[in-house]
Order: structure tokens, then C-alpha cells, then sequence
């Protein structure tokens, strides 16, 4: 009986999962949670409640995180069935946070805890799960240079008018909210409509805010953007001519220049395999090419007026030995003067796929990096912008580095707009939408409009209100090009995630006065 109780958690947990893209079955993750708040009320002690929290977080996070299995079929030094034990591992892991969620209900939150012998859910234990809820997302997208993936609030992309309230509050927030939706819910079904509607009114009246504004599309001759996505089949096992071949498609796609109109070309992360920086050693271009030969041949496509910005890799040498020593996941700007004008490196990498913790540990057991090579990346300062000639501020993310909130802009530098090149190719069908919704997320709280160009799909322009003008759909080759909205700042690009701290003590206040007023 106990371990049919613990497989119902585990499947009531992954039904909430299908909440996310590319599933995207929102009331379902609604329903679940306002089961899985009840069973957390229910607990007779705190162990059950923890309990509850981590099975059920455990198959929430395992759906959310199942495109994890596909890079390991790209690997050839690990077998692909170590994929599916790395989704449970990390799984495991991430449910810890809504284990501690449920921990801090049921301990603050229910009348349970301070011995009520008939306790029933109420207003003032769903704002505490509201309250926990948001506190170990923000830790979960923190701790241990952070992984959140797949917050809840991403749920609400589907329905741009509830996902428009992060603009107030931020996704974290946000996500709190959601479960505190989820409990009215709860009290619904108990018919406690009085508490249900003191729980969720305030949350509904968000939607009563004015909606982003958009500068209308511009006239002739302003400069555009071109996303470039060329889809080749051996984006995720490259073969010998790959760099060649890559190269060539951006060029058939990239466009012909238009003498009344500046373009800025955007190509995917690691678009370019060909050096692009001088100062290397002499082994490297006679290996690889020309990096001068290389921004010639990019600048051949561009106008007089034109940039291109693509994805890279800087390298770094022993002075002594000139052997190579590290790498950059990078963007680089390419003028038509055939000039690289700036670089951006990665400052979020990915533990495991672009550097190996503890390598001299794990290569002697036989793990490697998911991405092949034998020396690691290394981070860069941070988020970065670059004014481009022509177009402006342009923010710089690259790949998941678009899933941190509060962590995407440079908060001395506002930019005009975003460009995150990704290559979302190692992820299956599941990862690219998982990744396009939560890039959508940031550009709401933001307030900026957010580029997206990857090598398979999904590349995309989004407005700063989180709506999708122009994309190519995964496994097509093409280009969009078009003009990018201007927003305008929003209060969570002022406050950052201190509005996470401040929601959340106002819930936590409002629990307090609402067990106090029914003394």
C-alpha cells in the first residue's frame, strides 16, 4: 500500500510536469498541484510532508527534464542509456526544492503542525506554499551556480495575459502565485468559497494592468535583423566537412545586401568553426584556416552598413608550450570591414556539458563532457552590451543563459534588445520549446525584445510582451528578417528578484492576519 501511495505521488508529480512546452497542458498542472497541496496539508508530521514534497517533486522535475537524455546518444564515450539514469539523478536532486516547499507549508502553514486534531486546508496555508514555493525556486536558480529550468511560471506562456504579470513581479514570483492559484483551487473543491476567493483576487487583479506597449513596426530603410538557420543534419555529430558545409548554408541564407537598408545577420551559437581572431598560434590556422581568410569571407556577404553576429569559440594557449589550455563559448562581431569589432564570452556554462567538475576524478571512471573535447570552457564576467553600429545596444546571452531571471542584462548598460544564439540541437523535440517559453518569460520581465537564432529550431523573433513575431520551426532550414520592437523598462527590470523577497513576505503577512482574525 505505501508503495502504491508513492507511485501515485510520482505520477500526480509528472502529470504536473505536462504543464510545460511542449505539452503545455496548464490546467492539468493546476489540478495536480491543488492534489498535491491537499496531501501536503494532510501529512500527520513534517517527515510525511517532506515526503510528499520530494516524490512528487521528483516526477514533476523528471518530465521537465527528460530532453536531458538526449545529448548522451551524441556521445560516443558514454553509452546512451546513461542518459535515462541522468534525468532520474538530476531529478532526484531537483526535487529537493519542492520538498523543502512542502516542508515550510505544512510547518507554518497548517494547523496540523501546532496540534489542531481536525485541521482543515484554509487562506492562510496556501499563502505559506505560495510564500515557500517562491523562495526554493530562487534557490533552486541559485545554489550551486543554479538550474532553473522549467519554473513554473512558464506555464502561463500559452496565456501571454496571466504570463504578463512576471513584467510586475518576476517569474519567481510569479510561479508562487501560481501555486497559491492552485490552492484556491483546492479550497473550491471544498467548498470554502469566501477563503478561496480572499486567496485569489489579488493574484486575478494583476491582469488588470496595462499590457506592454510596442513601437509600432518602423517605416522603410530602418535597420532590420536576419536570423539565419540552416539545419543540417550533422549539427549534432559533426563530420569532417561540417565546417565547410555549416559555413556555406549560412551564406546561401544570409541574404543579398540591400543598398537601402542596414542589416544585422544573426547566426546560430558555434556557427563558425573557422578561427576568427588573430594571435593564435601558427599550428592552429594551419590547421583550421585563416581567421583574416575567415572574416573575409563572412564580410564578402555583408553591405557597407552591415554586422554579422555569430557564435564562436575563443581559445587559450600555454605561452610556453602553445598548447591549448581552455576555450570560450563566444559571440563575435563581424564588421564589412572584415574586422572583429568585439566578443562576448559565455558566463553561465553548463556543468557537464561545457566544462567536467572534477576531471582528474570522473575521466578515470570513464564520464566525459556531453559536448567532445579534451580541454573545458571557461566562464565570462557576465551579462554584456555591445553597441553595434547601426542597430544600437545589443544584449548578449548565449544558450541557457537566457533561463536565469534577474541574471540577463547588464544592469549598468541597458541594451535595445537581446540576441541569444543557442544550438538546441543535442535536445530532441522536447528541449527547443521547453527553451523558447522561458526565453518568452524573460522578455516579458524585461521588457526587451529577445532574438533567437539556433542551428535547427527553434529560432525566433519575441516582442517585449512575449509574443512570437516571426520564427522558423524546428527541422527547417531559412530566415526571418524584420525589424525588433523596442519596450520600455518594466518594474522587475528596476527591483530584480528582490520583488521575489517582497511578495513573499507579503503573503507570509497576510497568512499571519488571517489566523489571527479567525481566532
Amino acid at each position: 500500500m505505501i508503495w502504491l501511495r508513492r507511485l501515485l505521488l510520482l505520477a500526480l508529480g509528472a502529470l504536473s510536469g505536462l504543464g510545460f512546452e511542449p505539452w503545455a497542458l496548464w490546467p492539468l498542472a493546476l489540478v495536480a498541484f491543488a492534489l498535491w497541496l491537499f496531501l501536503v496539508h494532510e501529512a500527520r508530521w513534517l517527515r510525511h510532508a517532506l515526503g510528499i514534497g520530494w516524490l512528487f517533486g521528483l516526477g514533476h522535475m523528471a518530465v521537465a527534464n527528460l530532453w536531458i537524455q538526449q545529448p548522451f546518444v551524441f556521445q560516443d564515450k558514454m553509452p546512451p542509456q546513461l542518459g535515462y539514469i541522468a534525468v532520474v539523478l538530476v531529478a532526484a536532486y531537483l526535487a529537493i526544492f519542492p520538498m523543502l516547499a512542502a516542508g515550510v507549508a505544512w510547518r507554518i502553514g497548517s494547523r496540523a503542525a501546532s496540534g489542531d486534531p481536525a485541521p482543515r486546508p484554509d487562506a492562510a496555508f496556501v499563502l505559506v506554499a505560495g510564500a515557500g514555493w517562491t523562495a526554493t525556486e530562487y534557490l533552486r536558480g541559485t545554489l550551486f551556480t543554479g538550474y532553473p529550468w522549467d519554473p513554473l511560471a512558464v506555464i502561463w506562456i500559452p496565456q501571454l495575459s496571466i504570463a504578463g504579470a512576471a513584467r510586475f513581479v518576476g517569474t519567481y514570483t510569479l510561479s508562487g502565485l501560481t501555486v497559491v492559484v492552485a490552492g484556491a483551487l483546492m479550497l473550491l473543491a471544498q467548498r470554502r468559497w469566501q477563503l478561496a476567493l480572499i486567496t485569489v483576487v489579488p493574484i486575478v487583479s494583476l491582469l488588470w494592468f496595462p499590457t506592454v506597449r510596442i513601437d509600432p513596426v518602423p517605416a522603410a530603410g530602418t535597420p532590420v535583423v536576419r536570423v539565419v538557420q540552416p539545419n543540417l543534419p550533422e549539427e549534432a555529430r559533426p563530420t569532417d566537412d561540417y565546417a565547410e558545409a555549416n559555413f556555406q548554408a549560412l551564406a546561401r541564407l544570409s541574404g543579398k545586401p540591400d543598398p537601402d537598408r542596414s542589416r544585422l545577420i544573426l547566426w546560430p551559437e558555434g556557427a563558425i568553426r573557422f578561427p576568427v581572431e588573430d594571435g593564435y598560434p601558427l599550428y592552429v590556422y594551419q590547421e583550421l584556416g585563416s581567421a583574416q581568410t575567415a572574416r573575409m569571407r563572412m564580410a564578402a556577404l555583408l553591405g557597407d552598413h552591415d554586422t554579422i553576429l555569430t557564435g564562436t569559440q575563443g581559445m587559450y594557449f600555454d605561452k610556453k608550450t602553445e598548447n591549448m589550455t581552455a576555450a570560450t563559448n563566444s559571440i563575435a562581431v563581424i564588421g564589412a570591414d572584415a574586422r572583429l569589432h568585439g566578443r562576448y564570452d559565455k558566463a553561465h556554462l553548463v556543468p557537464y556539458g561545457e566544462y567536467l567538475p572534477m576531471r582528474p576524478l570522473l575521466e578515470a571512471i570513464g564520464l566525459s563532457r556531453l559536448v567532445p573535447g579534451d580541454v573545458d570552457f571557461i566562464p565570462g564576467p557576465g551579462p554584456r552590451t555591445m553597441t553595434v553600429a547601426g542597430f544600437g545596444k545589443v544584449g548578449m546571452l548565449i544558450c541557457y543563459e537566457v533561463i536565469f531571471s534577474g541574471h540577463v542584462v547588464d544592469p549598468n548598460d541597458r541594451p535595445d534588445f537581446i540576441f541569444n544564439p543557442s544550438n538546441d540541437a543535442w535536445f530532441g523535440t522536447m528541449g527547443p520549446p521547453a527553451h523558447l517559453a522561458q526565453a518568452r518569460l524573460r522578455a516579458i520581465e524585461e521588457g526587451l525584445s529577445i532574438v533567437r537564432a539556433t542551428p535547427t529550431g527553434i529560432s525566433a523573433i519575441i516582442d517585449p510582451d512575449g509574443s512570437i513575431r516571426q520564427s522558423i520551426a524546428m527541422g527547417k532550414a531559412g530566415a526571418i528578417e524584420g525589424p525588433v520592437a523596442r519596450g520600455a523598462p518594466t518594474l522587475f527590470s528596476r527591483l530584480g528578484n528582490w520583488l521575489a523577497l517582497i511578495v513573499s513576505a507579503i503573503l507570509l503577512i497576510c497568512a499571519i492576519a488571517i489566523r489571527r482574525l479567525a481566532r
